[in-house]
């Protein structure tokens, strides 16, 4: 069942959703060659902790991290690790923040130092599909709306869009009704209302769409080994269209 959001519970997501930019800001700054992704991950932590918050998936289905870190290949669900970045990566850092019982969710691509125009571009391209399937987040769309404008813009600019990974509602919970595919057709799936927060989250790839997870369960790599993308912000329907509660 699909639960819509009084103001007051959206202000408090759009707390959490605040800390959560900050932190990836602070993020932004610290991303270069030679840094670990598990350095990334205990500074999200500390942050978090200073700004009277928590990272929700730590320990979520036994997940041991405050945040996921996808490198290169890795579609999303990654381990932070002890391997340091190098010169010509992209990762990924996504994180679910809790503050007073309350989430936001944002996933957000980096580049590690001086990377290809292939990479660049494909960074670009996904930021793009991002905010153009949040301009038809607003009330009276339907789900399917955002997913075929990131679908035909992606395919369009030659990527393929992941299928096995989705957005999804969100509050008090991390998962919540409904699904946000980043693909098929318009006018179809749940109609958007007022007070329903979701999250837009596309990841897309060079290559194929088809996905892989490591032995460790969690660990997402695209199929065939080529480099993939995502960004994601959370957003609540209101009367004057999207809020991004996580806008950095």
């Amino acid at each position: 069942m699909i639960s819509l959001k009084t103001p007051e519970q959206i202000n408090a997501m759009h707390e959490a959703g605040k800390i959560l930019a900050a932190c990836h800001r602070e993020i932004a700054q610290r991303i270069r060659p030679g840094v670990t992704p598990r350095e990334i991950d205990q500074f999200v932590e500390t942050f978090l902790a200073k700004h009277g918050a928590t990272p929700e998936q730590k320990g979520y289905m036994g997940y041991p991290f405050a945040t996921c870190a996808s490198v290169n290949d890795v579609i999303c669900h990654g381990f932070p690790g002890d391997k340091p970045l190098k010169d010509g990566d992209i990762v990924t850092i996504d994180m679910v923040v809790n503050k007073n019982g309350w989430l936001a969710d944002s996933a957000w691509s980096y580049a590690v130092g001086t990377i290809s125009p292939e990479a660049e571009r494909l960074l670009r391209v996904t930021e793009e599909a991002l905010y153009l399937g949040i301009e038809q987040a607003i009330a009276g769309n339907r789900i399917g709306d955002i997913s075929h404008a990131i679908q035909v813009f992606a395919e369009k600019q030659g990527y393929s869009v992941v299928r096995d990974f989705t957005g999804h509602g969100i509050g008090s919970q991390m998962h919540e009704e409904p699904y946000v595919p980043h693909f098929g057709p318009a006018g179809k799936g749940p109609r958007l209302k007022e007070g329903m927060v979701i999250t837009i989250e596309p990841m897309l790839n060079i290559g194929t769409y088809h996905a892989r997870v490591d032995e460790d369960g969690w660990t997402a790599r695209t199929r065939d080994g080529s480099l993939s993308a995502q960004y994601e912000h959370t957003i609540a329907i209101t009367a004057d269209g999207p809020l991004i509660l996580t806008k950095q």
